[in-house]
């Protein structure tokens, strides 16, 4: 049975733009307060956030549109003049309607600069460029003067900052055209937006961060959204262990990993399996493994194969509760009927990882034998093995969600922000983690830490999540360690810690 995330997890759903635009409407309603003063909420939380990033003696630039978000630029156009910061602002005259609220910060400012087709743009004299020109509702393809100035700020030596999402991106589909802002940083209100997960949407977001508004929560909470953010609310499932308890409790994980000159893989990945708390870890190795195993992960227990160089034999599977293969297995003729053994015998959720994938990729009869729920964890390349090349992220999600549903498995899709997909259509988007983990057997890491949460007796979703996000957090603590370029694989789980 699958688990219902919005209840268990208390994850926070991502909102369409139709949505959140409900929501502001449904909180100016229950709080009682005007448009103008959520407004003003929003301006405030936008200059708590950026101004660490300020001092006085930059030049700042508040490029503001005519709609909402224009609003917003001239609300916070007087809030950092009034901490006496050195604010010019522009609005772009796209037409002479603007809307009530941007109307009414509009007049509170005596001198804005007007933008029209005839101005001679030029932002070359600011530090700092605060992007107000459209917000999430714009569904269209920026043009004419606006398309100018986004041009501008683009080809502007400043840094860049974006209010809610950058002037030109879509909040919920890819936009058709390169006409976006490129934000050093976007402030974004209560939720990510779904574009912001897309690869496509990485060029125009550096970085990103949430604040909160105080939108109404339940009512976010209760819109029909299948897309939720995978962050530190999952440090709420973690559970903590009872004084009278031993390493039975905590289960015994069997990790198959491991072939000649792969050796590395199965270390990593049952090095992980003990660093996630799994109360016993045996690894299943050739036998040109065993020396390095025994020496290097002295608590772990080695069961050895016949033969010198590949997985030949499985082994008597009764002993353990969770299990985890393909880490550096390889795709030896003999290794591939371990698997389709493995597969056609083992009916309980395991997690299925690197050659194990490839080999499933290759025969793809044997999909229909992985058991129920069990974790696949793909990187990008793996996974178009499985199911054929995608032009778009979004297509590339919904090939994720039909295979998910066909198998009623769980795939773990490793990216800057991994992806998650269960059986009922939901997605999970990671935010934790950095690029200095793009580094060879990160991968092995992950399929230990999940492997070693099921021996822990999660449910395998509860598993997946919270495996991915500390993975993720291990990767950016070994990154203010070590720095991006030098962080291993080996770094993330010496950094490990699940509490």
């Amino acid at each position: 049975m699958s688990l219902n995330p919005s209840k268990l997890f208390a994850l926070d759903k991502i909102t369409s733009a139709k949505q959140t635009k409900e929501a502001d409407a449904f909180t100016i309603d229950k709080q009682n307060i005007s448009s103008i003063e959520l407004m003003e909420k929003a301006s405030l939380a936008f200059v708590k956030a950026i101004e660490n990033n300020l001092n006085k003696k930059q030049k700042i630039a508040i490029v503001c549109g005519i709609g909402n978000n224009g609003g917003d630029g001239f609300a916070i156009a007087r809030m950092l003049r009034n901490k006496k910061y050195a604010v010019a602002v522009f609005l772009v005259q796209i037409s002479d309607n603007l809307s009530k609220d941007c109307e009414t910060n509009y007049k509170k400012l005596t001198d804005v600069s007007i933008i029209d087709d005839k101005t001679h743009i030029d932002f070359s004299k600011y530090d700092v460029l605060i992007d107000a020109i459209f917000g999430a509702g714009l569904s269209r393809e920026i043009t004419g003067i606006a398309a100018k100035v986004v041009a501008k700020i683009n080809q502007s030596n400043a840094t860049i900052f974006s209010i809610d999402i950058p002037s030109g991106l879509y909040c919920d589909k890819i936009s058709d055209s390169e006409t976006i802002v490129k934000a050093d940083v976007n402030i974004t209100f209560q939720r990510p937006k779904k574009s912001f997960f897309f690869l496509e949407s990485q060029t125009y977001l550096k970085e990103w961060k949430v604040v909160n508004i105080d939108l109404d929560d339940h009512f976010i909470q209760n819109q029909n959204s299948k897309y939720f953010v995978l962050d530190k609310k999952i440090e709420k499932l973690v559970k903590k262990r009872e004084k009278y308890s031993h390493k039975g409790t905590y289960g015994h994980s069997l990790i198959i990993a491991g072939s000649y000159g792969k050796i590395g893989a199965a270390v990593l990945s049952s090095k992980a399996c003990l660093k996630a708390g799994a109360g016993l870890v045996t690894v299943n190795s050739p036998k040109c493994g065993y020396q390095i195993l025994q020496s290097t992960i002295p608590e772990a227990m080695c069961l050895v194969d016949e033969n010198e160089e590949y997985i030949s034999q499985l082994v008597a599977l009764s002993p353990f509760n969770a299990i985890g293969i393909g880490p550096g297995i390889g795709k030896h003729p003999k290794t591939k009927e371990v698997l389709k053994t493995f597969l056609s015998t083992y009916k309980k959720p395991i997690v299925i990882d690197a050659d194990a994938l490839n080999i499933l990729s290759e025969n793809q009869e044997m999909l229909e034998l992985i058991p129920n729920n069990s974790i696949l964890t793909p990187h990008p390349k793996e996974f178009e093995r499985l199911v054929g090349k995608w032009k778009t992220t979004p297509e590339r999600q919904q090939k994720q969600l039909d295979f998910a549903s066909k198998y009623n498995c769980i795939i773990v899709l490793k990216d800057a922000n991994t992806c998650i997909s269960d059986s009922n259509g939901n997605l999970f988007f990671n935010t934790s983690g950095n690029p200095g983990m793009a580094t060879g057997g990160s991968g092995d890491v992950l399929t230990g830490i999940i492997t070693g949460l099921l021996a822990q007796h999660y449910q395998p979703l509860q598993a997946a999540l919270i495996g991915v996000y500390f993975h993720g957090k291990a990767g950016d603590k070994a990154a203010k360690k070590k720095g991006q370029l030098a962080l291993s694989a080996s770094d993330i789980v010496d950094c490990l810690r699940i509490e």
